[in-house]
């Protein structure tokens, strides 16, 4: 039986499924519903650091910077959304929260939006403020010690795209990365959309919408299944450590599973944390419950141990 706290979440993430099939496509309420998805409960709004906007060059980025944190380990957290959804406020408690476990500087980066811009325009901001932290930091040019990238859902995609697009165009790679409930491949087919669609209380029918949404991304100047669209589809070999996390009730179980085994058998030391009756992106909701928590934690013990 559920905890109270996850009967709770859960409750509140079926109230934002429903009102977000009733917005019947409508851009601005799909957006404006996904901004509501962390408010389980207050405590989940509260922030646990400074907050420091920049702009780089267009694109809108905020250092969290908790209390006694490294400014030389740096790590970019890029969120989810569906990549057409999603900001700086809605992520701002869980960057926030990251910075202050992992006792790192964390900047959140706001890429550009689908539809309004196609692949491979929020994956160039991605990449744009992944090399730009490595030489910056919350109090100026500063080479950074150590680097790491983290995302959820759309932003847990982001996360592999940019070390895959980095790997391509000989780029210095991050010590770690943190994928967390990832969307890695826009075909949906993986067996979980099935096994998991009566548990799970936001993305049930997420497998008719993926490739929908891939088409909305890319608009035709990519194929939704190549590497930096689907990252499960790419090369994994010489990637960072990873640490991937998904929860047990999500649609999305297989995208992750099936990159951590992929990712295993590429070389790369992989960590695959699959969390009980967990929905999509339970991290969000801490310190509310128990679990997402714990998950911040373990993110905080993976850039402690790597940085």
């Amino acid at each position: 039986m559920a905890s109270p706290q996850l009967a709770q979440v859960n409750a509140h993430l079926r109230g934002v499924a429903q009102r977000l099939a009733e917005s019947g496509g409508d851009l601005v309420k799909s957006r404006d519903w996904m901004i509501e998805y962390s408010r389980a409960h207050p405590s989940t709004q509260e922030v646990v650091a400074e907050v420091r906007r920049i702009d780089l060059a267009g694109v809108a980025c905020e250092w969290l910077l908790a209390k006694g944190c490294d400014p030389d380990k740096r790590l970019l957290y890029i969120h989810g959304g569906g990549w057409t959804a999603g900001n700086l406020d809605s992520h701002r408690p869980l960057s926030a929260r990251i910075s202050q476990a992992a006792g790192a500087a964390v900047l959140a980066v706001h890429y550009r939006l689908a539809p309004e811009h196609a692949f491979p325009a929020g994956l160039d901001d991605c990449v744009h403020a992944y090399r730009w932290l490595r030489n910056n930091g919350p109090n100026g040019a500063a080479p950074a010690r150590s680097v790491f990238v983290a995302g959820d859902s759309a932003g847990g995609n982001l996360t592999l795209a940019t070390l895959l697009a980095c790997k391509q165009r000989g780029f210095p790679l991050p010590n770690g990365a943190i994928p967390l409930s990832a969307a890695t491949d826009f075909s949906a087919s993986s067996e979980s959309f099935r096994s998991r669609a009566a548990v799970d209380p936001i993305l049930a029918a997420a497998a008719a919408g993926i490739p929908m949404i891939g088409a909305a991304y890319t608009q035709g100047r990519a194929d939704p299944l190549s590497p930096l669209c689907s990252p499960l589809n790419g090369d994994l070999r010489g990637l960072p450590p990873l640490l991937i996390q998904v929860g047990d009730a999500e649609v999305l179980l297989d995208d992750s599973t099936r990159l951590a085994a992929k990712a295993k058998s590429a070389g790369v030391d992989t960590t695959l944390s699959i969390y009980p009756e967990m929905p999509h992106v339970w991290q969000l909701f801490a310190p509310f419950l128990p679990e997402a928590v714990s998950a911040i934690e373990e993110i905080g013990s993976f850039v402690r141990k790597h940085g």
